[in-house]
């Protein structure tokens, strides 16, 4: 326990045999409660835990059949919330996530600075010459989807998986809206998005030793472009024109009308010259150029906005927006 606060861990498990042990042994006394997910893992890592862990504040739940990294973190999180945890962390089982930094990345939740913490590997350049080619790669280009259909743009590495929640915050929040497996954490950031709630980085070194992924980069990057796209639409329209108005919002229209309005026009008349085998006169590059350049002018203005709009501060010491009806509710 943490000044007053609660802390449970939640660790997902799917063929993490070799690690959990590791795991769980180098959780400090400031865990009050760990919840093991055995997502009907092949290797049976719950067994593992019940027959070898000795530990009193282990808990092993089960799947009877596999549900994704999103699916057993549903079930912890709910889980810690109704035995009355303050502040629920997640952290895999493959031993990457370093237990002896967990007091500070739930130090932001504790001090009232913020609803939710994300770990930070990228706080020195060695360490991104030290992450595998393929993950750096693949965490730049979903990083900058992420950055764009969440709305944090302050997040440095939006797809670390050490991340810490109030339960304040994570009661208020329709878990069954995100999705179960490895999008679960960029849905659950958009999520939070949506219900403004304070997003930190904290700096936390990675730990990566001979483990295979079983993510494939080249092979999820489609899926996870269409479900950011759809994420950047549900944001802007909840945002922009649903839950507020603002001269943002005219930006964002007016910019997108110009800039499609313009291309499309310029693309039609160099299509036509084209098959008529005569050159665009420069009259009508002008008329397409220049509501293309007006329309970048205007969504570099809402692009600007957008990145001052990133939620900052929680309310006044001791009280906590609920996310659901917007009422002052204590910080426990």
């Amino acid at each position: 326990m943490i000044a007053g606060q609660r802390i449970a861990v939640v660790i997902p498990c799917h063929n993490v045999r070799r690690h959990i042990l590791a795991v769980l042994s180098g959780l400090g006394e400031e865990v009050d409660d760990i919840y093991v997910v055995d997502d009907a893992c092949p290797e049976h890592s719950g067994d593992v835990v019940e027959e070898s862990c000795q530990d009193h504040r282990v808990r092993v739940l089960r799947h009877k059949a596999n549900q994704g990294v999103g699916g057993a973190m549903v079930t912890g999180y709910r889980q810690a919330c109704a035995d009355g945890a303050d502040i629920v962390v997640k952290m895999d089982g493959d031993d990457q996530m370093d237990p002896r930094v967990l007091p500070r990345l739930v130090a932001p939740i504790v001090d009232g600075r913020a609803d939710y913490c994300k770990g930070n590997r990228f706080f020195e350049f060695d360490v991104a010459r030290k992450m595998p080619l393929i993950r750096l790669i693949g965490n730049v280009f979903l990083s900058l989807m992420t950055k764009a259909s969440t709305g944090y743009w302050n997040v440095v590495d939006p797809t670390n998986g050490y991340t810490a929640i109030s339960s304040i915050c994570l009661k208020g929040l329709d878990l069954e809206r995100v999705h179960r497996r490895y999008f679960f954490e960029t849905d659950l950031l958009a999520l939070l998005g949506l219900h403004r709630a304070v997003v930190v980085d904290v700096d936390i070194p990675a730990r990566y030793g001979n483990e295979r992924s079983g993510l494939r980069v080249l092979r999820i990057i489609p899926e996870f472009t269409a479900r950011h796209a759809l994420n950047t639409a549900r944001r802007l329209l909840s945002n922009y024109f649903v839950t507020n108005v603002s001269i943002a919002s005219f930006y964002l229209c007016l910019g997108s009308m110009l800039l499609s309005g313009g291309a499309l026009f310029g693309a039609l008349r160099w299509y036509q010259g084209a098959r008529e085998g005569v050159l665009t006169p420069a009259g009508t590059v002008m008329l397409a150029t220049l509501p293309v350049l007006a329309g970048l002018h205007f969504l570099s203005l809402f692009l600007e906005h957008d990145l001052r709009s990133v939620p900052q501060t929680r309310q006044a010491s001791g009280t906590h927006t609920c996310p659901n009806c917007g009422s002052a509710q204590p910080t426990r």
